[in-house]
């Protein structure tokens, strides 16, 4: 992508991964958000696919022009190839792919890349430069080595179900929180690796399971376990540690959250907006500590208050005072929330079904347009890469006709 591209009315300069090309053996939803966000940033990302449908998450649905919200959230601005890795011209022309990639990425069963010839030592004793990474349920060893890993698995494993939902019951969280949590390591871990290899040369064999990337998100709570002899529990949309933090009625019908950090913010809360300046030093009610232990009675007087107030004029409130406040918003409210139209976040972007909106990534270079690239058919690019690669015409019409690709 050259310097200097005009994207929206804007000049941007080099994106930070011009010149970095991907090469992916990639299904569902970790790996993809990687190399999604590697693409975000300008990488040329290819996604070697199965002829016989692709990642499976292409399957998942039909919610969007026919085609999968997952795979339309996960794979734009990337490059399909399909190829039938179970023959050895396949595997010839993966091996081509890699061999000219600055990083390879898979998210295969286990055991499988080294079957197609894709074992990370391998790679990098051919190409030293090659940065590769294994992402994996639980790891290449340890007594889950070979266990199969989904998102829900994982976050009851990893004890996050656990700790999510009401008292009552554990929970799955409402998006794939374990997958994104190895996706988003994977993605910095690259990112890391790319600076050191331009520092020193050197590339790097990387490796990231899903239950370890939860578990570094248990932290709280582990680190809660061993200090009190006691894991905090559900809470629902409470915190265990801190209060007031909870959902609290409006008079309208609402829910709206209200957080305390601290007991500076407990002071002019208690003053500002209940009204009860003497609970600032009552020290029943002083300190979070305090405030934790009867949780029920605070509770009950902040609601007391919210419930006498229309959500517009309580989120103003509390705003007036700089105490923190959300509403609970559906998805629906989220799709047309002001502030993602305030700071012009939405972009268009095309699928084989036609236009959708789609947010840009989180990541705002100043002056820099991020691209959002189109959600790829299956097996679009394959010819276009083949000839990148130095195909000529005839030998990709074989490998055509033979159902290699």
């Amino acid at each position: 992508m050259p310097a200097g591209r005009q994207r929206r009315g804007r000049l941007t300069a080099d994106l930070p991964l011009d010149g970095i090309t991907v090469v992916a053996l990639e299904a569902a939803v970790a790996a993809p958000l990687a190399t999604r966000h590697m693409a975000d940033l300008g990488a040329r990302v290819v996604k070697v696919e199965r002829r016989d449908g692709g990642d499976f998450a292409r399957a998942y649905d039909d919610s969007v022009h026919g085609l999968a919200s997952h795979f339309v959230w996960l794979n734009r601005g990337k490059q399909s190839v399909t190829l039938d890795l179970k023959t050895d011209r396949g595997r010839a022309v993966l091996a081509d792919l890699v061999a000219g990639a600055d990083v390879f990425l898979q998210n295969l069963a286990p055991g499988a890349a080294a079957r197609l010839g894709c074992a990370s030592a391998d790679l990098r004793e051919r190409d030293p430069r090659l940065i590769t990474v294994d992402m994996s349920g639980y790891g290449a060893s340890g007594p889950y080595r070979d266990k199969r890993a989904y998102d829900m698995l994982v976050q009851c494993e990893a004890a996050l179900a656990a700790v999510t939902g009401p008292a009552q019951s554990p929970a799955k969280t409402g998006v794939p929180a374990a997958d994104i949590a190895a996706g988003v390591y994977a993605f910095s871990a690259v990112l890391a690796a790319l600076v050191r290899r331009g520092t020193t040369g050197e590339g790097a064999s990387i490796e990231i399971s899903m239950f370890e990337a939860t578990a570094e998100w248990m932290g709280y709570q582990l680190y809660y376990l061993q200090g009190t002899g006691r894991a905090p529990g559900r809470s629902g949309l409470s915190h265990p540690s801190v209060a007031p933090y909870d959902s609290y009625p409006t008079a309208d019908e609402q829910e709206v959250l209200i957080g305390i950090q601290n007991d500076r913010e407990w002071r002019r809360f208690a003053d500002g907006f209940l009204g009860r300046p003497e609970l600032a030093d009552d020290p029943e009610w002083a300190t979070n500590v305090a405030r934790v232990r009867h949780r029920r009675i605070v509770d009950a007087l902040v609601a007391g208050r919210t419930a006498t107030m229309a959500a517009d004029d309580l989120v103003a409130r509390l705003d007036d005072l700089a105490i923190a406040s959300a509403r609970l918003n559906s998805v629906a409210n989220l799709l047309d929330h002001p502030q993602l139209a305030a700071r012009d976040r939405w972009r268009t972007v095309t699928t084989p079904g036609g236009e959708i909106r789609a947010l840009l990534p989180p990541f705002t270079f100043a002056g820099l347009e991020l691209p959002t690239g189109p959600v790829p058919a299956l097996g679009e690019h394959t010819e276009d890469v083949l000839r990148a690669l130095g195909y000529p015409p005839e030998r990709i019409t074989e490998l055509q006709a033979a159902g290699v690709v």
